[in-house]
């Protein structure tokens, strides 16, 4: 009964009032959401407001010479797929965006293919080097990133022209009569975006390597392991986060590329981030223009959430 009664009284004193602790702990709270208000208003005002803007564009009806009318029309979202014909208002699949969406999707997936076919070797062979060779390894992958994307689209041209550097050394061995047209072709996009998005995969496999254990490949040498088997059943299993990393890296961008299809493709082979210029610019279509960028941010949100569901199905298999 003792035991009880001060039990109970235990319990009245310390029932909802909250301990020191409790205290400490919400005043941490509410400090580190004072330290967070200046991102979050940056966040909510430079980069969601222009976004609720955009898609407020894409819910609008299109002015004759430019800009919106404020009435509202799902004209827009449905121009990014279906389009009418001008005299008998019959609608049909709208060709040229699905051509210029199939080609935006080729040339991001053929690029991430390229990146990692080259920057599979190249990340590993530095994870093997010595410490102190890393390091400069690192600093001559990371070189082309201090140069701006447009200088280094216009260096890639220079190679590929008729004129440049690749045409003129066949000519010079005498293995072609006349200049190969590369330029303005798909495979002058694929060259550029291969080159300018490299780094972004090999970065990330070379995290994962760098971490890498190569003590497992000994084992599996002494295991009668072949090259081919210790490479798909011991590195590759555990660098496979780094992999898809890097691929998400080099995906995205390249499907919303702009720079380097513009210069490169010369305006034939249009991708999704040379439609939308156009739907702001010559088009004045700006609605269609808002509904496209929104397009494609749901195509990158597709894409991230599959990120995440190959990484946590990777981080439970290895648990």
């Amino acid at each position: 009964m003792m035991v009880n009664q001060i039990d109970k009284m235990g319990d009245k004193n310390t029932g909802n009032t909250p301990t020191s602790y409790e205290l400490k702990q919400k005043k941490q709270a509410r400090q580190r959401w004072l330290l967070l208000s200046p991102a979050m208003t940056l966040l909510l005002f430079a980069a969601s407001g222009p976004l609720l803007i955009v898609l407020v564009y894409s819910f609008l009806t299109a002015g004759d010479y430019g800009g919106v009318v404020w009435k509202f029309s799902t004209e827009g979202w449905f121009s990014v797929i279906w389009q009418r014909d001008i005299f008998s208002d019959v609608v049909n699949l709208s060709d040229a965006h699905i051509r210029v969406l199939l080609r935006s999707i080729k040339l991001s997936f053929f690029t991430t293919i390229l990146t990692l076919i080259f920057g599979f070797p190249t990340a590993y062979f530095i994870a093997t080097r010595s410490p102190e060779r890393r390091s400069i390894w690192l600093f001559l992958i990371t070189i082309p990133f201090w140069t701006n994307l447009l200088i280094r689209t216009f260096a890639i041209m220079e190679v590929i022209r008729n004129e440049g550097i690749v045409n003129s050394i066949l000519l010079s061995l005498g293995l072609i009569d006349q200049p190969i047209q590369m330029l303005y072709t798909d495979f002058a996009i694929l060259a550029g975006m291969l080159y300018v998005y490299l780094p972004l995969m090999v970065l990330p496999i070379y995290a994962s390597m760098e971490r890498f254990d190569f003590r497992f490949v000994e084992a599996g040498y002494d295991l009668y392991a072949n090259r081919w088997q210790t490479m798909r059943r011991i590195i590759l299993p555990i660098i496979k986060p780094g992999i898809i990393a890097g691929s998400i890296l080099v995906f995205i961008p390249s499907l919303g590329a702009y720079v380097t299809p513009r210069i490169l493709g010369g305006g034939k082979s249009m991708m999704l981030g040379n439609l939308i210029e156009l739907q702001f610019g010559q088009a004045n279509n700006w609605p269609l223009g808002a509904a496209l960028s929104f397009f494609l941010l749901a195509m990158v949100m597709i894409f991230l959430l599959i990120y995440i569901r190959l990484t946590a199905k990777s981080r439970n298999t290895h648990v």
